[in-house]
């Protein structure tokens, strides 16, 4: 933090707890309004736009990429260019838009093909061009809020409360994080169980007009707020800083590296960085640090004239870093193609027998979701209180598993999970055909639906040991000033995933259908074989486990004998990088 804006903080009667309302019931009625259509979209778009299963699933695919991929480009904006209340403010307002425009799909007649009666897609009409337009434009609008929102909001809460002199700043900063935390994980409840419920007794016009009604409070709430909130001004981003690195590598080709034993004088550093040379590793990224004419390259303070053609060994040192975990950072894409399987268990669930118990309550098809998230919220709030203690006094390690076998165990847990998911379709299909529904699609199989709790069941198992344990490894390689690159990787990971996913399925339709065969993904699920979908997703997250396990092979130690001493300040702004770092872990982890 610049010392203008520390003494800001000092001086002003800006920001405080005062401020926490608003922040914190933004992001819940943010959050309950974002997720809460997205549940029970498949349905939505198989009755109401005639798609067939296999182009919903491929459409929620490619949204959900979008949506993991904007709020990097939104954390870029916020840190570079417009601050985190105006990217905030101006997410708030695009998704609002784009939630009424999804409630016009459903409001408006016009908006949606004539309904149809038949019992198989293929025989109603399809959608518009132009219907399909204002339904695609509504995704892209809150891909787009989703975007301005997500990265910023812990770390606009947080800037309310951060104020070093006071000796309860970090109690302050705790409580915030766990009542931000308690909000998120409520607020995700909600969406799968209440909208999705709203949905499906109300109808669709109700069902989305909820959650756009949640999202204008989200937005007054926000903007009612303002005349209280401290507003930093952005800062350089670590984007930026990436790319300065390797522009000046490539401007700085022509300059020979010197022998590995050099004199540091020819290394550009700020004077007191503890990182005064390179190393050795992705040695022609040095180059982009590598001082070739002093009185070209350093003015007469010491510093660099041109950032584009030289930068400092710490800025280097970050993007090796980077780079250094990207395989690892690429073995999770295939649990992220796991954890996406949502729209097609949705599917099953529908022509499943919902009641949790015989005559009792009927859980919609949408909310099934919910079990992945209460196991993968008992696994978090039990770890570190339980299991860990257990697991210490078998390992000898005070963290019991390590953050790389917390990682490796998710991924063969995400395995047992496709592969439970293949079974269970495959006796849920044999239940069908034995009843005689095989032409039928939408009859009711005499099979409780209660058998799909333990895929979703273990896929939140997976998630709450790889995915937390992807950021925590990402933050321990890593500077504090890094710590949100982290939670970006993390969330690129799941965009890429959504599309892995969606090639995916658009390749299994296309083989599977030639020569006027049944698709495995095809729009009856008796006669198709989702069950061989699932195979496939099993097989190919076997084969991703002996991949990670070559890539931590590749990585070597994280012992700390083999770490770069990060120059780390106490007392200032990487204080706060290190509390956002820590919790953004549980946040991303939904």
């Amino acid at each position: 933090m610049k010392h203008g804006e520390e003494e800001k903080h000092l001086t002003t009667k800006l920001g405080g707890l005062k401020t926490m309302p608003f922040v914190i019931s933004t992001e819940t009625f943010e959050k309950v309004a974002s997720f809460g259509p997205q549940a029970n979209m498949i349905l939505y778009l198989i009755n109401e736009y005639h798609m067939s299963n296999a182009k919903g699933a491929n459409v929620l695919f490619l949204w959900s990429a979008i949506s993991n991929f904007m709020p990097i480009l939104g954390a870029f904006l916020s840190d570079s260019f417009l601050g985190r209340f105006r990217v905030i403010a101006l997410g708030t307002f695009v998704s609002l838009l784009g939630m009424s425009l999804l409630w016009l799909t459903a409001a408006l007649p016009q908006a949606t093909p004539p309904q149809c009666n038949g019992l198989v897609t293929e025989s109603c009409a399809s959608p518009k061009a132009a219907q399909l337009a204002l339904l695609f434009s509504s995704f892209a609008l809150m891909s787009v809020g989703a975007g301005g929102i997500r990265p910023c909001a812990l770390a606009f809460g947080a800037d309310q409360l951060y104020n070093p002199s006071n000796p309860e700043n970090k109690r302050a900063l705790q409580s915030f994080f766990n009542w931000y935390y308690a909000s998120v994980g409520l607020s995700f409840m909600v969406s799968i169980t209440v909208i999705v419920y709203i949905q499906d007794a109300a109808g669709w016009v109700i069902g989305f007009g909820v959650p756009a009604g949640l999202m204008f409070l989200s937005t007054v709430m926000f903007l009612l707020g303002s005349p209280l909130y401290i507003k930093l001004m952005p800062d350089k981003s670590l984007f930026t800083s990436f790319a300065q690195v390797m522009v000046a590598a490539w401007r700085n080709k022509h300059l020979a590296l010197p022998p590995m034993e050099s004199d540091p004088g020819i290394w550009y550093y700020h004077k007191g960085s503890k990182l005064i040379a390179p190393t050795q590793k992705l040695r022609f990224l040095n180059k982009a640090c590598m001082i070739g004419n002093p009185e070209k390259d350093i003015d007469m303070d010491g510093r660099a004239i041109n950032p584009w053609n030289l930068c400092t060994v710490k800025q280097v040192e970050e993007l090796k870093a980077l780079i250094k975990v990207l395989p690892i950072w690429s073995s999770g894409i295939m649990i992220a193609v796991s954890i996406s399987q949502h729209s097609f268990q949705v599917l099953q669930a529908r022509v499943m027998d919902r009641h949790l118990i015989p005559g009792g309550l009927k859980i919609p098809a949408g909310s099934f979701g919910v079990f992945a998230m209460i196991t993968l919220t008992i696994w978090v709030a039990t770890y570190d209180q339980i299991i860990v203690p257990l697991l210490s006094k078998f390992t000898k390690r005070s963290r019991g598993f390590s953050l790389k076998e917390r990682m490796g165990i998710g991924l063969a847990i995400s395995c047992v999970a496709m592969a439970v998911a293949a079974m269970v379709e495959s006796k849920r299909r044999a239940t069908a055909i034995r009843q005689g529904l095989g032409d039928e699609p939408h009859g009711m199989v005499h099979m409780s639906a209660m058998w799909l709790v333990p895929q979703y069941s273990l896929i939140g198992l997976a998630e709450g040991l790889n995915a937390i344990g992807q950021i925590e490894f990402y933050y321990s390689q890593f500077p504090k000033s890094m710590a949100s690159i982290g939670v970006a990787l993390f969330a690129l990971g799941m965009a890429v995933g959504n599309l892995v996913s969606s090639l995916i399925v658009g390749t299994v339709d296309k083989l599977t259908s030639k020569g006027g065969k049944q698709s495995w993904v095809s729009n009856n699920l008796n006669m198709g074989h989702y069950d061989y979908y699932y195979w496939i997703l099993t097989i190919s997250s076997v084969i991703n486990v002996f991949y990670y396990l070559i890539c931590c092979w590749d990585f070597g130690s994280s012992d700390n004998k083999n770490k770069i001493v990060w120059d780390e300040e106490e007392g200032t702004e990487d204080e706060l990088e290190l509390e956002l770092g820590d919790h953004a872990k549980g946040v991303a982890s939904h």
